[in-house]
């Protein structure tokens, strides 16, 4: 392979470089982590932790400067999804507080020249912001266009290919347009590589059988302030962008075998992690269907509705996605029956690192317990990167 180098950028606790480095063929050079506004930088002290090679920075990304960083073939970061995430709340896209980090991945981009770049965010990114479809996506397309890249895309639910958890994320591969890496996009049609021969279909394999009709078109306008105001567009779960044009259609996943929440489960869990008699009516309340009056800060009345969610947990099949606020008391955490027991419990941290492929007590690091979970919440799933990172390095020797 030729050279090796990697620059990780909004690194979390690592789940990118321990997917990449699983196989050996990729290294760490340089890796950014900071959250804003936070005195103690748990995430950024989990990956020191860890990682002791190459060069690790806890600082706004917005403050480094790009000849701080060095030159590198692959450009990786799960950059943060607070504006796009269906979790939060006013929703603003690209222009949002944090959506405004994806201007320093396309400076960084662009002062360094990066072979390739993956990038991982929640599939809403296709569909942000709500009343303008599309337009956040089309921009980094757009971008990526006027940088020389070719771009493929791909919403990967990460239990449909073998791992325990219902986890569905955007992935977007990146590759610097130049004659060798050029041939394959040239010479196939943009079905046939959407479906077979492309980056994402080579490792996670869809059935032609259910794919209908070619793939839609869009061009792309290299103005993006004309973008900003009039970009509008259905991005399928699948996709590929060369020359300014996108060539987009849904995709559906040959399903590997299913990998059930049982399989993570601990044998012996403390005591703590179980409810108690006194919380279970509310923990029923909070999961149980509801319609029932509320009023808004105005005053004004409305019915709030919500339908029920399985309470405790099915052990039988891969588990709903982690959201950030995993273990606190809410519909959204994890209830299961211990099967040693019987009883109610949360999942325990550890059970949350199994869950996106971490070892055992990785945010073991002096951490708040409750930070733990939420830095489980954040992660990606570290298996996918591994075979990402494998089909990479295939492409760069």
């Amino acid at each position: 392979m030729k050279d090796n180098s990697v620059v990780e950028l909004f690194a979390g606790v690592g789940g990118f470089r321990l997917g990449l480095e699983k196989n050996g063929d990729w290294k760490v050079v340089w890796a950014n982590q900071w959250e804003p506004g936070k005195k103690n930088q748990h995430a950024f002290n989990c990956y020191a932790s860890h990682f002791k090679d190459g060069i690790h920075v806890n600082d706004d990304i917005g403050k480094v400067k790009a000849e701080e960083i060095p030159t590198h073939t692959l450009l990786v970061g799960g950059f943060p999804c607070q504006d796009y995430s269906v979790a939060a709340t006013g929703a603003k896209g690209i222009h949002g507080k944090k959506g405004v980090l994806w201007w320093e991945i396309e400076r960084i981009v662009k002062a360094k020249n990066p072979r390739f770049v993956l990038l991982e965010n929640v599939d809403r990114l296709l569909k942000s912001p709500a009343k303008q479809r599309g337009r956040d996506f089309g921009i980094m397309l757009s971008c990526f266009n006027q940088l020389g890249y070719i771009v493929e895309w791909r919403v990967i639910n990460a239990a449909d290919y073998g791992f325990p958890q219902r986890r569905r994320r955007v992935f977007i591969f990146a590759t610097k347009k130049e004659d060798k890496l050029d041939i394959p996009y040239r010479k196939a049609s943009m079905q046939d590589l959407i479906l077979r021969k492309g980056f994402f279909a080579q490792e996670f394999p869809v059935d032609d059988n259910l794919a209908i009709g070619e793939p839609v078109q869009i061009e792309l306008s290299t103005d993006l302030l004309s973008m900003t105001e009039n970009f509008m567009s259905c991005f399928e779960n699948a996709g590929i962008m060369m020359d300014g044009i996108v060539h987009t259609m849904r995709t559906y996943p040959i399903e590997h075998e299913t990998v059930k929440l049982s399989d993570i489960l601990q044998k012996e869990v403390c005591e703590k992690y179980y409810l108690s008699d006194e919380t279970m009516e509310k923990w029923k309340h909070m999961k149980g269907s509801k319609a029932e009056p509320r009023k808004t800060k105005a005053g004004y009345e409305y019915m709030f509705k919500e339908g029920a969610i399985p309470f405790p947990d099915p052990l039988d099949r891969p588990s709903r996605t982690m959201l950030t606020s995993e273990s606190s008391k809410n519909r959204s955490t994890h209830v299961i029956a211990d099967p040693q027991t019987g009883n109610l419990r949360l999942l325990t941290p550890i059970e949350c690192e199994r869950l996106n492929g971490f070892p055992d007590n990785w945010t073991d690091t002096g951490m708040p317990e409750k930070f733990r979970y939420f830095c489980m919440g954040n992660a990606l799933v570290v298996g996918l990167i591994e075979r990402m990172g494998k089909r990479i390095a295939y492409l760069n020797n």
